[in-house]
């Protein structure tokens, strides 16, 4: 039985570390992390992961259920991934645990309440662009790819994987870089 921790932030400048720590410090043998959105499963390479090695009576614990995801259905398939191993999901913020009938029960309240966060994180977000906009100081999103070293390294002749690699990028992200 192993406990096999998952932790997640959104973006490339947040920080996962708390959240390592909490779930060293919670006795997970295993720690894998990953830096992209859980508003779906697309791109979480580490949580598919750690769901295809899970093992009957292993566990895995996250520090929040929203580090899980923040679409309901995608948190009820996951629950239902971890069961058809023989495993078992644990979230340590509020201590929930599929291990009981009423975990079952919680994880889907606090899945829907996840979802709803992101709604609201959305429409408050949407609601500062339009405001910004109107006041005439919406300057558009903060670009987090550095595009002349990009084009630099294609014109050096790095290829787009290459420069991926360098940057700590996605590939599509250089593609578009290089298509505009």
């Amino acid at each position: 039985m192993a406990r096999i921790g998952y932790a997640r932030v959104s973006t490339s400048d947040q920080d996962l570390l708390s959240q390592i720590t909490k779930l060293k410090s919670e006795g997970c043998e295993v720690v894998r992390s990953e830096k992209v959105s859980g508003a779906s499963r697309d791109g979480r390479d580490e949580l598919a992961t750690i769901i295809e090695f899970l093992r009957p009576g292993d566990e895995l614990v996250v520090t929040r259920l929203d580090r899980l995801g923040r679409n309901t259905r995608d948190v009820l398939n996951i629950v239902h991934e971890v069961e058809q191993k023989g495993a078992f999901l644990t979230v340590l913020d509020p201590h929930v645990s599929t291990r009981g009938e009423m975990g079952h029960l919680v994880l889907t309240v606090l899945g829907m309440v996840a979802q709803m966060e992101r709604r609201f994180i959305k429409e408050r977000q949407k609601g500062g662009i339009q405001r910004a906009k109107v006041e005439g100081v919406y300057r558009g999103g903060k670009r987090r790819l550095d595009h002349e070293r990009v084009k630099a390294m294609h014109a050096a002749g790095h290829g787009p994987a290459a420069i991926a690699r360098a940057l700590g990028c996605s590939r599509m992200q250089v593609y578009r870089v290089l298509q505009a």
